[in-house]
């Protein structure tokens, strides 16, 4: 079997489940916020977790803060900025491709406090048109109060630079935010050397528990509460820590920081993979090829065929991939992200996204190239549309 959706949601790392098994036979299990011995020993077990991610994500402890993911990261992020800007600043720049919960996220305050939203154009290859983005910025000079560009796109796994973005924002004085659920675990990144003023952390993308996450701050003091309650995680985030889970993170980045070395030898299998599925039939096209991507992340299309059909196909070779986004995964039409392509609709229906981790290399690329072959020559000889 070979599950190939860790873009959506990866499963439990090895380390995690040992981890967990050895955790649950213990008696340790108290509210982090009582005063009594076992539940400050809860809570000096989850500030052992903040050093331990600050250490792999190059940032200090105080500016984490934990929470439920990267939805809520993402929704508590905006709230701090746009609730709490000026009137006079009421642009924000952001990007078609970003996650559905930025774009819900900003139209929440487009009706509330009148924002204007600027999006910035996507390439051809996926990649933000750092020369229009530019243009943005100069036009609102002045009147922004934030922008907001993912890292890494999900579906394609195309790489934004980020970096350059973060110094330009910088450089204007505007708070920029970038969406790091897909890079964090998947590729390398340094909080303290990106720029950015926030990023975000699925625990559910990394190996760890689902239901787990966290913000980075740069200024830990712009954050402000969006879910209220009493003093937990500084006055901030109310609710009581899920302390399991924030474990579970922490053993999971951990892990990554060890293993980071594995990503070269995983985009190397990739691009093999993609070279000799392109090799047997020309018509294939690999979307965002030409830019840096995740190094496990291929979104293809195979012109002329259902991409939800070669999924049932690969399912029958106990093989599970997506279509696009997990979250939009049941919708047989071409997303977002790739209209703002400008992918043409054939090739848009017909894509599938492979996405694996640093556990995976030539083995399982393999049995991913046979199995796409077989289903490949069966569906063509079917007219899909």
């Amino acid at each position: 079997m070979i599950y190939a959706d860790y873009n959506g949601s990866a499963p439990l790392l090895p380390s995690v489940k040992t981890y967990l098994k050895k955790r649950l036979d213990s008696d340790l299990f108290a509210n982090p916020n009582a005063i009594h011995s076992m539940g400050q020993k809860v809570a000096q077990g989850i500030e052992k977790c903040r050093e331990i991610i600050a250490n792999v994500m190059g940032c200090y402890p105080d500016q984490i803060f934990f929470n439920s993911g990267a939805s809520e990261g993402v929704s508590n992020v905006i709230h701090s900025v746009l609730e709490y800007t000026s009137q006079e600043k009421n642009v924000v720049i952001t990007s078609p491709i970003e996650h559905v919960v930025v774009h819900k996220s900003l139209e929440f305050f487009k009706k509330r406090r009148n924002f204007k939203i600027e999006m910035v154009n996507i390439s051809s290859t996926g990649g933000i048109d750092l020369s229009h983005f530019e243009e943005l910025m100069n036009k609102h000079k002045g009147k922004l109060a934030l922008v907001t560009i993912m890292a890494a796109n999900n579906e394609t796994g195309v790489i934004q630079p980020y970096e350059k973005i973060a110094s330009l924002c910088s450089q204007a004085g505007v708070d920029f935010f970038s969406d790091t659920t897909q890079l964090i675990g998947k590729g390398e990144f340094h909080f303290g050397k990106s720029g950015a003023d926030f990023a975000v952390c699925s625990g559910h993308k990394v190996g760890a528990l689902t239901g787990t996450g966290f913000v980075m701050v740069k200024e830990p003091t712009k954050l402000k509460s969006y879910i209220y309650g009493s003093h937990q995680e500084r006055g901030v985030r109310g609710g009581t820590q899920h302390y399991l889970g924030i474990e579970t993170l922490a053993v999971a980045l951990q892990d990554f920081y060890e293993n980071t070395n594995k990503l070269k030898e995983l985009k190397k299998a990739r691009l093999e993979f993609e070279a000799e599925l392109k090799n047997a039939y020309p018509q294939v096209t690999i979307i965002g090829e030409n830019n840096e991507r995740l190094s496990g992340t291929s979104l293809i299309g195979f012109s002329g065929l259902h991409g939800q059909a070669i999924q049932i196909e690969l399912e029958g070779h106990d093989i599970f991939v997506t279509t696009s986004a997990a979250c939009a995964d049941n919708q047989p039409e071409t997303s977002a992200t790739l209209k703002a392509m400008g992918v043409k609709e054939e090739i848009g229906r017909s894509v599938i996204r492979i996405s694996l981790s640093y556990s995976h290399g030539k083995q399982d690329y393999a049995l991913l190239v046979s199995a796409l072959k077989s289903s490949y020559n069966k569906l063509s000889k079917i007219q899909s549309y």
